[in-house]
């Protein structure tokens, strides 16, 4: 399991490095930058591309960088070699802080290397300036939090990472948030769901919205689970539950308008784009009709639980999601962000 983790980030890596000549720096607070640029580095040789490994003690970085931009470093060996012409399409791989700083007109692909939750705090520019942002907070299981829309597309790499995190954590995930349950169903009650509709829970987990959704709907309404990460709704199964979909949240298999309802536990900040999410939400979703978006806990416990500080540009903000809300084809019309609970109410423009 491990293994394929590790090859799955090594497939989007490479695919994030440019084609032609390129130069790569992976960075990070810790020693593990060097074995990660030593295995992106064989990834790459692997998928046919030419790439030469170095580091400091081989010589200047900015040598280095200039040899591979005009192609006199050799396809093997490094800034101090004395190679002949560069192989086309060849890549530069180095590690470390000082190999970063060592390349004066930067590198086509920084990737920074996070290992704690609360390290964005600390890290300053190096972590927020990287194309690439790798989470080795356990680093048996690294997922990638983040890509340059320049070098590879978001749908891309965001839907394969996203079940990543996900489907491993599928089988303990009720264990560890079961006590929600009240909350799930009370935010059904207070979103006044149409009896006899049509409803769907996007981004359903193991299923904890949907006795409340059915409960709402009632015996003649239509109820449906619809979740990227085959582990979760497995869960979801196990408890009984029917009408289950596996499919993307971002690219639903409904056609338009022919939803009464979407409820959304969670979803906003796990989507790519959030504007093109929730439109694509209103597109299955009649005139009229309602979105839920709801989280068992506020935004600042949500925030502090994940290491980072409250901004005012955060997705779920109150400025930020009506301005997201209109430009998707919702009306915001409620908005409440307490210390236990998140519950906003859309509803489908005309």
């Amino acid at each position: 399991m491990t293994q394929d983790r590790w090859d799955e980030v090594m497939t989007l890596l490479v695919e994030s490095v440019p084609a032609g000549r390129a130069t790569v720096v992976v960075d990070g607070t810790d020693a593990t930058t060097g074995p990660v640029a030593d295995r992106l580095a064989a990834a790459l040789r692997a998928a046919g591309r030419p790439t030469t490994r170095s580091s400091t003690a081989t010589g200047p970085l900015a040598t280095a960088r200039s040899a591979v931009a005009t192609g006199s470093m050799g396809a093997a060996g490094s800034a101090a070699a004395t190679g002949s012409a560069g192989a086309a399409g060849e890549v530069f791989v180095a590690d470390g802080a000082e190999a970063r700083a060592g390349a004066p007109d930067g590198w086509d692909v920084v990737v920074w290397l996070r290992t704690s939750r609360r390290e964005h705090a600390a890290d300053g520019a190096r972590g927020d300036t990287a194309d690439v942002v790798v989470d080795l907070h356990d680093p048996a299981w690294p997922v990638i939090r983040h890509v340059d829309p320049r070098l590879l597309d978001r749908r891309r790499w965001h839907l394969v990472e996203s079940r990543a995190f996900f489907g491993v954590r599928a089988g303990t995930w009720d264990a560890k948030f079961g006590d929600d349950l009240p909350a799930y169903a009370a935010a059904v009650e207070a979103a006044g769901l149409p009896p006899g509709g049509v409803v769907v829970d996007a981004g359903c987990g193991t299923g904890r919205a949907l006795p409340a959704l059915r409960t709402a709907v009632g015996p003649s309404g239509t109820v449906i689970g619809l979740d990227h990460t085959p582990q979760m709704l497995a869960k979801a199964q196990e408890k009984g539950n029917t009408g289950l979909v596996l499919a993307d949240a971002g690219r639903l298999p409904f056609a338009d308008g022919s939803i009464d309802a979407v409820f959304a536990a969670g979803l906003v900040m796990h989507l790519p784009d959030p504007v093109d999410g929730l439109r694509e939400l209103a597109r299955v979703t009649r005139p009229g009709g309602r979105l839920v978006l709801f989280h068992p806990t506020g935004r600042a416990a949500l925030a502090a639980r994940h290491g980072r500080v409250l901004r005012p540009d955060d997705p779920l903000a109150e400025a930020s999601l009506a301005a997201t809300a209109t430009l998707s084809g919702w009306r915001l019309t409620t908005y409440d962000d307490a210390a236990d609970h998140f519950l906003a109410l859309a509803d489908r423009l005309p």
